[in-house]
């Protein structure tokens, strides 16, 4: 992907995602106000991004002859989620301009690769240790102790692929129900709360992040993000230091997400603030992110989108305080009947109403 801050996408231009869920289908909407064509990639024909574009190829993400096809119709391409084959992107990146960029995805794919690379950058993160068998899970709890977190290094999300244990007994019914796959033993955090920052970077390597919002979970799942986050203005200048360290190292393009642990300082630290620890890192557009959409003239979808595209950063200057509510399953259901002033739904347009599915979400905004 060239550098040259002259070249610019043309209004016009034909943005490729690949993946057709929620994030892909408020993608293809930010597009669309930008005066930007798209075709969504997907192998689900009910996918929710169909409905707001008339431009699809439904194929597996491995189809390389479909991919071919995709990729002559687009000028840029990106993707939706993470759990994609990076053999597809580093294919697609031969033919076209792919951002953000195949060793970001997989760095982000892999929990081992994600820790070792911040780790390599400086940034503080929890203890862990690779686990293969049951002789290095046992050297593990040895190291780390007790609590702690056993957790797939691959296609782990809204809490999949982890198990909390806390005796041996619990060890090793985790081991035995997540075996198969390379696993990783991390330190358990005593986190203060949870936050996260939305970051972009361009082509031309302009950055811009968005406040830091304060995350809420209910059975793994992001249920609510407040911004203004509850810290001190040292810990959210850090936070976006941190973001924007991250997608420099990375030479990333696009829109990512960054999910931090705000703990308490140890004792007899002589700097007594708050410590951030990243936990993961998303390389896309960011359900806690969401909020963006009621309360910044520039929102991450948007923000993605100029990226991509090589455009000059929107303003992610806050305007109003927020609340973002996901509805989870049946919530949605009657959801509409409920909305009152200062409330901006984004319904999904899934078709299928399952138990944990995320259905839609909810802006609450205030003064």
């Amino acid at each position: 992907m060239s550098k040259n801050k002259s070249e610019m996408l043309a209004i016009g231009s034909t943005i490729g995602i690949i993946g057709g869920g929620q994030l892909g289908r408020m993608l293809a909407l930010s597009a669309a106000q930008l005066g930007m064509k798209t075709i969504i990639f997907c192998p689900d024909e009910n996918s929710p991004a169909f409905d707001v574009t008339p431009n699809k190829i439904i194929a597996p993400y491995d189809d390389e002859a479909e991919l071919t096809k995709f990729a002559k119709l687009c000028d840029v391409i990106t993707y939706e989620f993470e759990n994609l084959p990076v053999s597809s992107i580093k294919f697609l990146e031969k033919l076209k301009p792919v951002a953000p960029n195949s060793r970001a995805l997989s760095i982000s794919q892999d929990r081992i690769k994600e820790k070792n690379f911040l780790l390599k950058n400086e940034i503080k993160i929890a203890n862990f240790a690779l686990v293969q068998n049951e002789e290095q899970l046992k050297q593990a709890i040895k190291k780390i102790g007790y609590k702690s977190v056993l957790k797939t290094t691959t296609m782990g999300y809204d809490g999949k692929g982890q198990r909390i244990i806390s005796s041996d007994e619990e060890a090793k019914q985790a081991f035995e129900e997540l075996k198969g796959s390379d696993l990783v033993l991390e330190a358990f955090v005593p986190f203060e709360k949870e936050i996260s920052v939305v970051v972009a970077r361009n082509i031309g390597g302009q950055v811009r992040d968005f406040d830091a919002a304060e995350n809420i979970h209910e059975n793994h799942i992001l249920k609510t993000s407040t911004v203004p986050a509850n810290i001190d203005k040292i810990t959210a200048r850090r936070a976006s230091r941190i973001a924007q360290q991250i997608v420099g190292a990375l030479d990333y393009v696009g829109v990512l997400g960054v999910e931090f642990f705000v703990t308490k300082p140890d004792a007899n630290a002589t700097d007594q603030s708050a410590v951030l620890l990243v936990n993961e890192i998303a390389p896309r557009v960011h359900n806690s992110g969401h909020w963006t959409q009621a309360a910044c003239i520039t929102n991450q979808f948007e923000q993605h989108i100029r990226a991509i595209c090589n455009w000059p950063l929107g303003d992610p200057t806050r305007y109003c305080n927020v609340v973002m509510e996901n509805l989870i399953g049946d919530e949605v259901i009657d959801a509409h009947k409920n909305l009152e002033s200062g409330m901006q739904p984004h319904f999904y347009g899934k078709k299928d109403v399952r138990k944990g599915r995320k259905m839609a979400h909810i802006n609450i905004v205030s003064d």
